[in-house]
């Protein structure tokens, strides 16, 4: 896999955070640093799909009936 360079400015603290981290996992600094980069981006890429997904289901009308919304409300209701 080709790599890149990436500086980022972080606060004291979470960089401290990450030094603890990366020495009790053995694992670099680098290393969780773009573990972490990649998982956000995974996680909100994920629900920018989900969110366009709906926002095209709404455009087309998509809804809900009221007895699907009624029966979802009276399930988490109690």
């Amino acid at each position: 896999m080709e790599t890149a360079i990436l500086s980022l400015r972080v606060p004291r603290e979470v960089k401290d955070q990450l030094g603890k981290l990366a020495k009790a996992t053995h694992r670099s600094q680098s290393f969780l640093g773009s573990d972490a980069i990649r998982r956000y981006i995974e996680l909100e890429s994920w629900q920018i799909t989900e969110i366009q997904q709906a926002v095209t289901e709404a455009d087309g009308g998509d809804f809900a009936t009221d007895d699907e919304f009624n029966a979802v409300i009276k399930k988490h209701a109690g």
